[in-house]
């Protein structure tokens, strides 16, 4: 299968809800590599790497509202190169 790797960003209400670790456990699910990290303007930065159908599961299910108290407002995705990320971690 054919491997692909996306940047998605997600803005709204998502940080201190949990969205990190619900994003990694979804992503685990899912098969898939890469990170999820709170950036600074107080949106989240998933990176994403796996087969293609499984990557934009977790976009889908990013786009759906992620986590229960998590309200999103928007979600940004862009192509990246395939990297070799170790599993999907959460990143500081």
């Amino acid at each position: 299968m054919a491997k692909t790797s996306i940047a998605a960003y997600v803005y709204g209400r998502v940080q201190g809800v949990g969205f990190r670790f619900h994003t990694q456990q979804q992503a685990i699910e899912l098969g898939l590599c890469g990170y999820a990290k709170n950036l600074d303007d107080g949106s989240v930065e998933v990176i994403a790497c796996g087969e293609q159908q499984r990557v934009e599961q977790l976009v889908d299910w990013l786009q759906q509202g992620g986590p229960r108290y998590a309200r999103v407002e928007r979600v940004l995705t862009e192509p990246r190169p395939v990297a070799d990320y170790q599993g999907f971690t959460i990143r500081y």
